[in-house]
């Protein structure tokens, strides 16, 4: 019977990971039929979700906080009803206005996931690497799904049916998991121990967490910004190629995010086996000439760049996380991480303003993408000065 509640936890904590990434780049999709529909400009509509996005970032200390002392299948019950009530009230918006509204509570709503889902995942794991590795894929996968199943509702019904069928399926899901709850079969779970840590001096601590600000800031206004351009982007260079509606574009996106989801279990076995500093610097500054070349390329050959550069990105996910992990004391490993969270979220909106700024002055995306190939550099010469001791190497290579 206890294997049982770790494998509905398992599977519940995927299902959200993979509806908090859809849901997070939904209007990315949805944005291209209503530049038609509502008769405005892609800058401006683009701009709807700025607040929505901040408050993914914004919230996610407070939702962590709640669940601790409240419950994490609670609020996680939470998260799937309200997601999918805030997707369904997108669909029937009326006009920019109420859309924004919309927007806002999915981003309230969607902030609760990453300092809930993974800490609860982890306490309730028989295996922890291993469950953690899965929850990875499915985040990637959700941001795939998006293009996939924005494109086709699309194409075959209009934008708003692609709004409410996502958040019915999201809000049924919370009903399975109520029932779940209800019956014992999924519960909070118990906190373990940690794994042993050799100790920096607090220097090194306090030097390592500094520079994992910068970078995990910069590495998220990096991936949020690309995510934000790509279908857009796409639309624009690959016309000729996926034709006029967004079923096409919603697919090469998702080929692209599908692909670099299934490359993080090889990023995490190359974090077990190297020095985590070189793993980390070596993802961000191979992201440099991929922004580069991204900036210009047309044609087939920026769907394998755009590829790439996703890859090259999510691949440092895997280091930086048990960089944080090693650089934060123990007793306070879920504040870093919830630090980490609103970081990431937080450079949403601009990643979001960069794209929509540059766009309207200078109608492409060319300059997005060299300033975003700055990004990098800076981020990756950070990296390079993470201090080297042993307690920032993987723990596959203290052991004995």
């Amino acid at each position: 019977m206890a294997r049982q509640p770790s494998r509905l936890a398992l599977v519940f904590s995927c299902i959200g990971h993979g509806y908090m990434h859809m849901f997070a780049v939904y209007f990315y999709l949805v944005v291209l039929p209503l530049e038609r529909d509502w008769g405005l400009p892609y800058s401006d509509l683009i701009a709807l979700w700025t607040v929505g996005s901040l408050l993914i970032g914004a919230l996610a200390l407070p939702a962590g906080w709640i669940a601790d002392r409240w419950s994490a299948t609670g609020m996680m019950l939470i998260f799937f009803v309200g997601i999918g009530a805030a997707s369904i009230l997108c669909g029937l918006a009326a006009g920019p206005r109420s859309l924004w509204a919309g927007l806002c509570l999915l981003g309230a709503f969607a902030s609760i996931y990453h300092p809930v889902g993974l800490p609860w995942l982890v306490r309730t794991a028989s295996s922890r690497g291993k469950a953690l590795g899965i929850n990875g894929i499915f985040g990637s996968v959700g941001v795939a799904a998006a293009g996939l199943v924005a494109g086709t509702l699309i194409d075959l019904f209009g934008w708003r049916t692609a709004f409410v069928v996502p958040g019915v399926v999201s809000v049924a899901t919370g009903a399975a998991m109520w029932t779940a709850v209800r019956a014992g079969l999924v519960t909070d779970g118990e906190a373990g121990a940690r794994a042993d840590e050799a100790p920096d001096t607090p220097s090194e601590r306090r030097r390592a967490f500094a520079v994992l600000l910068v970078t995990m800031f910069g590495g998220a206004v990096i991936y949020q910004a690309t995510q934000a351009a790509l279908p857009k982007l796409f639309a624009l260079r690959l016309g000729a190629l996926v034709g006029g509606g967004a079923f096409g574009v919603g697919a090469l996106v998702a080929v692209a995010y599908g692909i670099a989801g299934l490359t993080q279990i090889a990023a995490g076995h190359l974090a077990d086996r190297y020095a985590l500093k070189r793993v980390y610097a070596a993802a961000i500054l191979s992201q440099a000439p991929l922004l580069w070349l991204a900036s210009t390329a047309g044609g087939l050959p920026l769907v394998p760049l755009a590829t790439g550069l996703i890859v090259a990105n999510t691949a440092s996910l895997p280091a930086e996380n048990l960089l944080l992990a090693r650089a934060a004391p123990t007793e306070r490993q879920s504040l870093a991480f919830g630090v980490k969270f609103v970081l990431s979220f937080g450079a949403a909106p601009i990643g979001i303003w960069l794209v929509a700024f540059v766009t309207e002055r200078t109608g492409g995306f060319a300059w997005v993408f060299f300033a975003l190939t700055s990004v990098a550099v800076v981020i990756g010469a950070a990296a390079l000065a993470l201090p080297s001791t042993s307690s920032l190497r993987p723990e596959s290579r203290r052991a004995s």
